[in-house]
């Protein structure tokens, strides 16, 4: 099959490497694909140049920007129409939010016999301004009537986007975002090593007696890291032996550093900047603990991530969280923005190396086989062919 992929922008972000690995998976299996994105910008990371050495065809749509520009949107609604014109595309598979809005109406005014749409995490969530969201959800419902599938990353976009009355259940499908699974295997490390790497250097020596919470996400509003501040403050003071680790870049990184510094509490966290996607095994493998502060969410790859390492976590019960993180199986789970309840979770655990283990363990059995992205691509494929026959 011809397949395109549309997504706003390719960042380093869980949307952005699942789309990728959709598109290379597909075009090992023989497929002519095709992705189309807008511009990347912005301090987060970029996946541009992975995209262009794919073994697929990669092309930008400089109208497709992320922010809502009506000019801009009507410009990208023309240009992406008039390329699945001349493309004539068996499938147009649309991810992210304004993607997903203008590819699915491009898509459907140029005939494109299948249409796909993936929710990574809602349009519209909790943290926007009511008019926005009423907006979102508003163009969710049109747009929903233009495509055959909407698929799911976690069961719980399902169960809001028809709470939403957004499309009807026999459209959705549950697929697990992938990731490259034998990238995630604890024994290829020296965990030791990686520890130690982690830390300044005044803590080297005492890297073996600390508790290293890492929190991977971008440093912007809505990622938890207000919530988490809060956290770090509760939880010191009964578990002076924690260390966190804020893993991601952003331009709200100078804002945190002095709220930290503001309340005394400095001395206990590290800011990596950004880090390489390839590199995130070795950063769990140096940790003892994930912490998802994260205020909405489709379903966290950081946390399925630090599970195949065997690393436990803890989670705001929020969104898909819920459906990786099980409460006394691979972490614990608190009540969104309940900072108490998570800075005693990360206590009790941070007292608990047996319990951390047995949580890693558990973790890495449960996502090893639902979680690989080759089963993802069985599973997006297999879904195409099905649309195809029917």
């Amino acid at each position: 099959m011809k397949i395109v992929h549309v997504i706003t922008r390719l960042i380093i972000g869980g949307a952005q490497e699942n789309t990728l690995l959709t598109c290379e998976g597909l075009a090992a299996r023989g497929h002519d694909v095709i992705l189309l994105s807008g511009p990347t910008t912005g301090p987060e990371g970029s996946l541009v140049e992975r995209a262009r050495g794919g073994h697929y065809r990669f092309e930008e749509i400089a109208p497709l920007v992320r922010n809502v520009s009506p000019l801009c949107d009507l410009r990208a609604l023309h240009d992406l129409r008039a390329r699945f014109e001349q493309l004539r595309p068996d499938v147009v598979h649309t991810h992210s939010s304004k993607a997903g809005i203008l590819g699915r109406i491009a898509a459907h005014l140029a005939g494109v016999p299948i249409i796909v749409h993936t929710i990574h995490g809602r349009s519209f969530n909790r943290t926007q301004p009511r008019p926005v969201q009423l907006l979102y959800a508003t163009a969710e419902r049109l747009c929903a009537d233009y495509c055959q599938k909407i698929v799911s990353v976690a069961d719980a976009m399902t169960e809001q986007s028809l709470d939403a009355c957004i499309g009807h259940a026999e459209q959705y499908t549950t697929i697990r975002s992938g990731m490259v699974v034998a990238d995630f295997n604890p024994a290829m490390h020296d965990a030791a090593e990686c520890r130690r790497a982690l830390l300044p250097k005044e803590l080297h020596e005492r890297a073996d007696e600390l508790c290293i919470v890492a929190t991977i996400a971008r440093l912007f509003p809505n990622k938890g890291y207000e919530q988490l501040i809060d956290v770090i403050e509760r939880a010191v003071p009964h578990a002076p032996d924690l260390h966190f680790l804020c893993v991601g870049g952003g331009s709200h990184r100078a804002h945190y550093e002095a709220e930290l510094s503001r309340r005394g509490l400095r001395q206990h966290v590290t800011f990596t900047g950004l880090i390489p996607p390839a590199d995130i095994p070795r950063v769990l493998a140096g940790i003892d603990l994930l912490a998802h502060t994260s205020q909405w969410e489709g379903l966290p790859r950081a946390v399925v991530q630090a599970l195949l390492m065997e690393k436990p976590a803890v989670s705001f019960a929020v969104d898909g969280a819920p459906e990786v993180v099980i409460p006394g199986v691979t972490g614990e789970l608190a009540p969104l923005g309940d900072t108490n309840a998570f800075a005693d979770a990360l206590v009790q655990l941070a007292h608990a190396p047996t319990l951390r283990r047995r949580y890693g363990t558990a973790g890495r059995r449960r996502c090893i086989i639902e979680f690989d992205h080759n089963v993802m691509v069985d599973r997006i494929e297999g879904m195409y062919q099905r649309i195809k026959v029917e």
